[in-house]
């Protein structure tokens, strides 16, 4: 091979040297390209995930234990009666809580399980059972205090007009739809509503503070009645 042909030769070695350079470079850069493109896409695709989740989410309320029917939640036993939850939007009950204080210094309307969705229904705004009293007290007594209970099982949520009896004067009536806020039987256990079987030995009403003194005076006396309203429906509560 003489200088000439040797010279094509070496010329064309150093033309394929940069061909094949080139398309090195240019492999490496696209492969890097992609692998820029899946991590924004992957990145991308977290972002969403997390946003979508937590879009899906909503805090609610459940029951924490058993809330008997009547019983008063307030500031103080909110915790012990309530419990925050989040769960899929989806699955969230018509008129769920989602803010406690909906139902503070509310009184529920009916047995509530433990682990229940509390949902705005359950509960009854006790300024609307109390209405008219200017300092609204639970007042408890004992049933076999009373001269007379008239109309049939006593239980949460129901309303009572209470008579007295007076020699000479006859029977009349001192307080008209006292609301019962809770009974108990001879254990000290919470009576359900849906019982019908169980006397109630116990008795928690809502009166006004200034009635108290004359409430327990004559049930002292032996000198009152009760009568069960027997209608009982929403505007009851």
């Amino acid at each position: 091979m003489n200088e000439k042909e040797k010279g094509k030769v070496m010329e064309q070695n150093r033309r394929e040297t940069r061909v094949t350079r080139a398309i090195k470079l240019w492999t490496g850069a696209t492969f890097a390209a992609f692998l820029a493109a899946g991590a924004s896409f992957a990145v991308l695709l977290w972002v969403e995930k997390n946003q979508l989740s937590d879009y899906e989410k909503t805090t609610v309320y459940a029951a924490t234990g058993e809330i008997p029917a009547g019983q008063l939640i307030t500031k103080e036993n909110l915790e012990e009666y309530f419990q925050k939850k989040e769960i899929d939007a989806s699955m969230v009950p018509a008129c769920a809580i989602t803010e406690a204080d909906a139902v503070k210094d509310g009184v529920a309307k009916i047995q509530i399980g433990q682990g229940v969705f509390l949902t705005e229904g359950m509960f009854q705004p006790v300024e609307r059972i109390t209405a008219g009293m200017k300092e609204p007290v639970v007042a408890g007594f004992r049933a076999e205090d009373l001269c007379q209970v008239v109309g049939g099982v006593l239980r949460s949520g129901d309303r009572i007009h209470v008579y007295a009896s007076e020699e000479g004067m006859g029977t009349f009536l001192i307080w008209e739809n006292v609301f019962v806020q809770q009974v108990f039987d001879a254990g000290g256990k919470v009576i359900e509503s849906g019982d019908v079987d169980t006397a109630a030995q116990r008795i928690n009403v809502f009166l006004d503070k200034e009635d108290v003194e004359a409430f327990y005076t004559r049930l002292d006396q032996g000198s009152l009645r009760v009568v069960k309203i027997w209608k009982r429906g929403e505007e009851e509560w």
